[in-house]
């Protein structure tokens, strides 16, 4: 059975090789062109043509700065219109190889995917959903849903779909469409616009993919279609926030801004702020006041998540991890609108204490945020976000090393801090002598020691240090001088490392070691993204890439010993991503405790917000959480949080969890 999984895969392959990329011998009145929108820039296609009866070709591709998926399938459905022939061969987001292969018969399917091959027993009537590939899937999926009495439908081999919404709407000239919101695939949920049984559009965040005949409506769509997500939204916060006067959290743990743990207090709260904290037991409780018995759980304080780019669908999952407070570090310039939203608990999320504003330079791996064309225009989007309140810059790759200078200069002179990557072509130590305040990502620092002739706005600024990282060493000169550099220099270090050991660790078909402990938590969507395997690993170089990631490991440590300031983020899954991040930071040789501290009270110092937040101390905003455990002791119980509390409100993880799909810790 696998020889014939592999035959079929090499014919299919070979027929893909062999074919051009356009589909000539498809008459073109067969072809149904859409565009691939990402962030309001065309970036690729995706085409459907008829192969026969029930039978469908498709290719898709889009590019992000050098990254970006190629895909080539073939799909056959059956009478019911459930796949019972699947076949995908290309490149993922991050250019790895993706072969993928569903086949069956009336009583039987196997399969060969990300994940390994298997078979099972198939009776036609549930939908195989591919790993990876492109947005067919979507089109068969909506019209199985608009069709079924139940307006459910079952998954293979295990999950559900069921469609929640449908929306008749008019677009543009009178043209009806109807919007789908389904849940069941992601942690928020899929929109998927129809006309009939046709797809015309599919909306997800900065990712749109649109018929050619309704590109000049997608606006338009995209507007109609943030109204209906903003009330789902709203409607979540309404039903999910607990509002409260008065509550105590009697006999916990209290963790200290000292990283100790004071055992058996009674916390008291009023609205949001610490009123009280006594031994337990030492004060009479009167009547009105809510009671949370927090025996043998520890108390800590909302932690800081100094890396994230938010969203409106990302604030609960923040907020269910045990994040209160987050910096943005590069986002569209409406972020303020969504900071309000938050700070108003109209959706939730957390508070936004730090926005930085984001500057590209122009080129094809541009950040498509925010792109200038000249210095003078550089300068005057400083300005323009010294107007909005953002408090920092970000310089992104494709700014010219010529710039770097003068942009910081006129940051620093309107009281604006500047980080950021490493614009290519430079070097970290060149652009902390530039003024550099802050570095994103630990692949940066290394890079410092590879070569400024490395073109950084590619990929390569991913395998290089992959391949190369393994050589750097702690006690060389030129490492020592640069942590000095570094320290006499007051740099802040993001390092982000998490997103590492997805990339450099992971292998394709296994779950990332990233995501292993909460990877059957997730929808079937997000599952499958932590299969992929990572970055494309070169025969023999597996073990080089895992060498590589042990010594940014080993780095970390050593810049916490030596002093450097270290800031834990993201950049990735809000809450599940920022608990492994403190968890690698605990792998590297950093006490729990300390580690602890980073992410609430050094966290609060270093961004100026510790007279508020970071610490539980009376006089203090109430941003609180209660872990089930110690995570001093085992700091993977941060993963057990049993509830947020931030701005009066208390938010339970379970019930935010549930609501996005996720299965809770218990």
């Amino acid at each position: 059975m696998k020889n014939l999984i592999i035959i079929t895969f090499l014919i299919f392959s070979l027929l893909i090789s062999c074919s051009p990329k356009t589909e000539v011998s498809i008459n073109s009145s067969d072809i149904t062109n859409y565009d691939v929108v990402f962030r309001e820039s065309l970036a690729g296609n995706y085409k459907k043509w008829i192969l026969g009866e029930n039978s469908f070709g498709f290719s898709y591709q889009y590019t992000d700065r050098g990254r970006g998926p190629n895909f080539q399938e073939e799909i056959i459905l059956n009478k019911k219109k459930y796949i019972i022939k699947h076949s995908t061969i290309g490149v993922n987001y991050l250019k790895d190889s993706i072969y993928e292969n569903f086949t069956s018969n009336d009583k039987r399917a196997l399969w060969m995917n990300p994940s390994g091959e298997d078979k099972d027993i198939f009776n036609g009537d549930e939908l195989y959903f591919r790993y990876d590939g492109s947005p067919a899937i979507y089109e068969i999926l909506a019209n199985l849903l608009l069709t079924s009495n139940t307006k459910k439908i079952n998954l293979y081999p295990e999950g559900n779909l069921q469609l929640i919404k449908k929306i008749s709407l008019n677009i543009g000239d009178n043209v009806p469409a109807d919007l789908l919101m389904i849940k069941g695939l992601d942690i928020k949920p899929t929109y998927i616009w129809m006309n009939g049984d046709q797809m015309i559009c599919r909306i997800n965040g900065n990712l749109h993919v649109v018929r050619e005949d309704m590109k000049t409506h997608r606006l338009e769509m995209k507007v109609l279609q943030d109204s209906i997500e903003d009330d789902y939204l709203f409607n979540l916060s309404k039903n999910l926030s607990h509002k409260f006067k008065k509550v105590v959290i009697k006999n916990v743990n209290v963790f200290t801004k000292q990283g100790t743990l004071i055992l058996n207090q009674d916390v008291f709260v009023e609205e949001n702020i610490i009123k009280e904290i006594r031994l337990n037991g030492q004060k009479n409780l009167i009547n009105g006041i809510k009671i949370i018995d927090g025996t043998g759980k520890t108390l800590m304080p909302g932690m800081f998540d100094s890396h994230t780019h938010n969203n409106k669908f990302r604030g609960a999952l923040h907020l269910a991890g045990g994040v209160t407070s987050v910096r943005d570090l590069a986002n569209n310039k409406q972020l303020k609108k969504l900071s309000n939203q938050f700070n108003n608990n109209e959706i939730i999320g957390p508070r936004i204490v730090t926005f930085s504003g984001i500057i590209d330079g122009p080129g094809p791996f541009a950040n498509q945020r925010n792109v200038v064309n000249n210095l003078e225009e550089g300068l005057r989007e400083i300005q323009e976000y010294k107007k909005l309140g953002y408090q920092q810059i970000k310089l992104y790759s494709s700014i010219k090393p010529e710039w770097v200078r003068p942009l910081i200069k006129e940051a620093h002179n309107i009281g604006m801090k500047v980080s950021g990557h490493i614009p290519a072509y430079m070097t970290a130590s060149k652009a902390i002598e530039s003024g550099y305040d802050e570095i994103q990502h630990m692949n940066m620092l290394f890079l410092n020691f590879l070569s400024d002739t490395i073109d950084t706005r590619t990929p390569l600024r991913f395998t290089m240090v992959a391949k190369h990282g393994v050589n750097l060493d702690l006690k060389s000169d030129e490492y020592l001088d640069f942590v000095e550099l570094l320290k006499s220099n007051k740099i802040l270090i993001d390092p982000t490392v998490s997103i590492f050991e997805n990339m450099f660790v992971s292998k394709k078909g296994k779950p990332s070691p990233t995501f292993k402990k909460i990877i059957n938590r997730l929808p079937l969507i997000n599952q499958r993204k932590y299969y992929s395997g990572g970055l494309p690993k070169p025969r023999g170089q597996e073990e080089n890439y895992i060498k590589s990631f042990d010594k940014m490991l080993e780095v970390i440590f050593d810049l916490y010993q030596k002093g450097v300031g270290i800031v834990p983020g993201t950049d990735g899954l809000p809450g599940f991503l920022f608990h492994r991040e403190l968890e690698l930071y605990e792998k590297s040789g950093i006490p729990s405790a300390e580690v602890l501290k980073l992410a609430t009270i050094k966290a609060a110092e270093i961004i100026g917000v510790s007279k508020l937040f970071g610490s539980i101390e009376v006089g203090k905003q109430a941003d609180l959480i209660l872990i089930d455990g110690n995570p001093i002791k085992d700091i993977s119980k941060l993963r057990n949080i049993e509830w947020t509390m931030k701005g009066g409100n208390i938010y339970y993880s379970k019930e935010l969890y549930a609501s996005m799909g996720i299965k809770h810790y218990k």
